[in-house]
């Protein structure tokens, strides 16, 4: 009699996010540490390497969030430069991804290029890029070109930026350097090609001077939810950071990128779907849903609340109470610029107020009980068994391949998940007990890429 064989589970992949500018966290909680100290970042990243997660990630934000002409100082603002953040943390960590949010829209390929191929060389094969576009004019008042980009060229423009630090990563040969103090030679000769490109949106024309990284390229996260941001993750990118972290609405994200990635010649394994999530634990699940209520009332003050009304309504609400019904007045909507930098609505406002009138009538809602609902994204509050069940159902059955865990508290709101979960993750088979080699590739199980020059010809037209 032959026994079945016993299928292996598949892999959870967890990232460690340290927030940027957001209300996520609530930096008035007393337990609450610092933004921008290294010691912070040093915490979290060490806990989260000791507990065998992927990577650490970075959000960014190039602009504070004003709103009526003021900065909005109820949200995170402010935090240090990401990139020299992950090059001090490649010191003080051995294993663990680094994971960078860094603009597309407003920055150039070859400097881009060449910070992230020198993280990875500083790091020994853990950088990662998450490519974010924006056509906010508000934000692109900080640069030379300002907001200048239509919505409709970003993701163009993104694709070619792409496409250009592929192609100055690879003009180098993993063997280029031969460093021989006999000869003098420290270059293999022939191992180090020109780059020419001429785009619509870059002229490069020169040599990359920077060798090839660990990793032959960063491992590349992409972050829109589009149909356009969808089709540019699955041509382009190794990681999508996802918005979508329930069940349901997990499986028809996973299987509709997925299933995009045939039209660009790549295989489902190529590419991993990592939703943010939150997870509130507790040694009761009664006890957990009411931490969870604590945190959304800390994170959704009153002040908090009338402002993200504002949003929607292009009025000043502030004479409304927000314990409150919701406006009978309809939106202005010739003013939807009451808030700048960081605007959630882009739909017909007045469409929108009419559904939150009726979901608040229905349930008898204030406005702070509307604004909680609505910009909740789901989350696992539970004890430690039913999240890490939970987690693990989500990568069994195709809702995901794993979580990017976001804490409403820095530098120590995961700790009881490092403590309590991931445990009960590694005694199931669903999690690493120790990291399998030293890149952030290895971590991910993705290949690393063959340098350019030894392609065959089919696939270097892919690259560029």
């Amino acid at each position: 009699m032959t026994l079945p064989r016993k299928v292996p589970r598949k892999q959870v992949h967890l990232g460690a996010h340290f927030p940027g500018v957001n209300n996520t966290t609530v930096w008035s909680d007393p337990r609450s540490g610092s933004q921008i100290d290294f010691a912070s970042f040093e915490h979290l990243a060490r806990r989260a390497e000791a507990a065998r997660f992927d990577f650490f990630f970075l959000a960014e934000g190039l602009r504070l969030r004003e709103h009526k002409g003021q900065i909005h100082d109820l949200d995170v603002v402010g935090r240090p430069d990401t990139l020299p953040v992950l090059a001090a943390l490649a010191a003080v960590t051995d294993r663990i991804g680094l994971a960078g949010t860094i603009n597309t829209t407003f920055n150039e390929p070859w400097e881009l290029a060449r910070q992230f191929a020198t993280l990875d060389i500083l790091s020994g094969g853990r950088a990662a890029w998450n490519l974010v576009t924006s056509s906010d004019a508000f934000t692109g008042e900080n640069f030379r070109r300002g907001g200048f980009l239509p919505y409709e060229q970003r993701y163009e423009r993104a694709a070619e930026l792409v496409s250009v630090a592929r192609a100055l990563w690879d003009s180098w040969d993993d063997d280029a350097v031969v460093a021989h103090a006999s000869t003098g030679q420290f270059v293999r000769p022939g191992s180090v090609r020109d780059v020419r490109h001429e785009g619509p949106h870059f002229q490069v024309r020169g040599e990359f001077t920077t060798p090839r990284g660990p990793q032959g390229h960063p491992v590349l996260f992409q972050a829109g939810d589009s149909a356009d941001g969808r089709d540019f993750a699955a041509a382009t990118a190794d990681v999508v950071f996802s918005a979508h972290s329930t069940f349901e609405a997990g499986q028809a994200f996973f299987a509709d990128v997925k299933g995009r990635l045939a039209a660009h010649r790549r295989t489902p394994d190529q590419l991993l779907i990592l939703p943010a999530t939150t997870v509130v634990l507790g040694a009761t699940a009664q006890e957990a849903a009411e931490r969870s209520r604590e945190i959304r009332l800390q994170q959704v003050p009153g002040p908090t609340a009338i402002a993200f009304l504002e949003q929607v309504w292009g009025r000043d609400l502030t004479d409304h109470d927000p314990e409150g019904p919701l406006p009978r007045i309809e939106p202005d909507v010739e003013n939807l610029d009451i808030t700048r930098g960081r605007v959630r609505h882009v739909k017909d406002p007045r469409t929108i107020a009419a559904a939150w009138r009726e979901q608040a009538d229905a349930n008898g809602w204030s406005i702070r009980q509307l604004v909680i609902e609505v910009t909740s994204r789901g989350g696992f509050v539970g004890t430690a068994t039913q999240v890490a069940d939970a987690i693990d159902r989500h990568v069994q059955e195709d809702a995901s391949d794993g979580f990017i865990l976001v804490p409403h508290l820095t530098p120590t709101g995961l700790d009881d998940v490092f403590d309590q979960v991931v445990p009960l993750l590694q005694e199931r088979g669903s999690f690493r007990t120790e990291y399998s080699g030293p890149t952030l590739r290895d971590h991910l199980g993705l290949n690393r890429p063959a340098p350019r020059a030894t392609r065959s010809q089919a696939d270097r037209a892919l690259v560029g």
